[in-house]
């Protein structure tokens, strides 16, 4: 086992892998920047190192100060958590060039899964199923209107390199192809260097399920049945629950049982979600991200397993501590994101927390790195915390949810509690009928 880590990240997720290594009897090296010297999980963590300036570039993306973090604290590997470098197949190269260990799926792997060609010729190829669409890039908007034409309309263009909803363009009809087509070319272009793109059929009333499977590199995996990630604004999922309002236990059986043998396959290593989109009955694959779910603690709450230890174990050499026999779910779980923002308009709220309090109680627990007097830099996402509530069934756990919510206590600066406090009060959320795009048409016309 490792005898201390690096953690890659800042917030409420360094928070969270410091405390898997500290059960573990691992010690744990934080990174910052000079705009996070009073954050947590510097405070919480047994060592850190100021890597840089607040600009990420200059600091949580710079493999650089990294590294040498790494060789200045002696860690021996190092956990990135989600977003910045996390799905960043270089980045794991380096780390590896260094003799140092890379928590997480092989460089190869999250090289393959983060173009979303080849992960969809990949996954089309391991028995997982797909979304109709072009068979790979499409070069030209000849080909785009050919292609459009064969699956029929409307279609989705999409970026291959894209993610969190950028470089997505709609096409209602064959008119708005051309404008479509051009415009996610250019976000594609300036959002990740990368101008290609490709199409896939638009299905109109999806729900968003993603299967977390978790592989130990050497041919075994197993799945954690699926999470619904159906309310999202602008591509962004702000409220996760697991199981599955639509999904029954037979229906999670085989697509998890055809996601885990898909893993296995290609001896995929650690944790990793399928995403999906799911209509009529019937799932259709968009990505796979090979990193740690911001929403993994719904998983964890209904099956009782820690996703972060079973990573740094896998990653250590050790064998996975569950079986897919073992694995059973046990009640509903919930999370809702809370972010520094203002509602309606979800403007970014950042500044000073006078007074943070976290609910309690049975079945609650509280993701943050919030702290009274601490002050929340301009520079980062806008994710201040995760609320997750589990109780015996989903009406228990929108009730504990709705207390949780009035017991928790940030002043100071704006947060999206309010949304979720209207969100409770709706018949569709009550009963679980909603599609991936009720929330951004309810928030037209909500009063919050």
């Amino acid at each position: 086992m490792f005898s201390k880590i690096l953690i890659a990240n800042r917030g409420e997720i360094a928070l969270r892998v410091i405390r898997a290594c500290r059960e573990l009897g691992i010690q744990s090296v934080a990174v910052h920047s000079t705009a996070d010297t009073d954050a947590m999980h510097v405070r919480m963590a047994d060592e850190a190192v100021c890597i840089g300036p607040p600009p990420s570039p200059q600091s949580y993306l710079s493999i650089p100060a990294i590294i040498s973090a790494c060789e200045i604290t002696g860690a021996e590997a190092i956990h990135p958590g989600y977003g910045f470098l996390s799905e960043n197949a270089n980045f794991v190269q380096i780390v590896q060039d260094h003799g140092l260990t890379f928590i997480g799926p092989t460089a190869e792997h999250i090289r393959v899964m983060g173009d979303k060609i080849t992960a969809k010729e990949t996954m089309k190829n391991l028995g997982v199923p797909c979304v109709p669409g072009s068979d790979g890039g499409v070069p030209d908007l000849e080909t785009a209107r050919r292609v459009a034409g064969e699956i029929g309309y409307p279609v989705i263009v999409k970026a291959t390199a894209g993610g969190g909803g950028r470089g997505m363009k709609l096409a209602k009809t064959a008119e708005d192809l051309d404008e479509a087509f051009q415009t996610a070319r250019s976000e594609g272009k300036a959002a990740f260097g990368n101008p290609d793109v490709y199409l896939e059929k638009y299905l109109s009333t999806p729900r968003h399920i993603e299967v977390q499977v978790f592989g130990d590199g050497k041919g075994g995996a197993v799945h954690l049945g699926e999470r619904d990630c159906s309310l999202q604004r602008r591509h962004q999922k702000v409220f996760e629950e697991a199981p599955s309002p639509v999904i029954d236990a037979e229906t999670r059986a085989r697509i998890g049982k055809t996601c885990a043998e898909a893993v296995a396959r290609i001896d995929y290593a650690g944790a990793g979600t399928i995403e999906f989109l799911y209509e009529n009955g019937e799932f259709y694959f968009i990505e796979m991200n090979t990193r740690l779910q911001v929403e993994h603690p719904v998983t964890e709450a209904i099956f009782g397993v820690d996703l972060v230890k079973e990573q740094i174990r896998v990653a250590a050499g050790y064998p996975m501590t569950f079986k897919q026999e073992n694995l059973q779910v046990r009640g509903h779980a919930i999370e809702v994101r809370i972010n520094a923002e203002k509602v309606p308009a979800f403007t970014p709220c950042p500044g000073m927390v006078t007074t943070f309090h976290t609910p309690g109680g049975l079945g609650v627990r509280m993701d943050s790195a919030l702290y009274g007097g601490y002050s929340i830099p301009p520079y980062y996402d806008s994710l201040i915390g995760k609320l997750i509530v589990l109780a015996q069934d989903r009406p228990a756990a929108l009730a504990r949810l709705n207390r949780a919510l009035g017991e928790l206590i940030v002043d100071g600066i704006d947060t999206t509690v309010p949304l979720f406090h209207a969100l409770l009060a709706e018949e569709a959320i009550q009963t679980g009928d909603y599609t991936i795009h009720w929330l951004e048409e309810w928030l037209e016309t909500a009063q919050i």
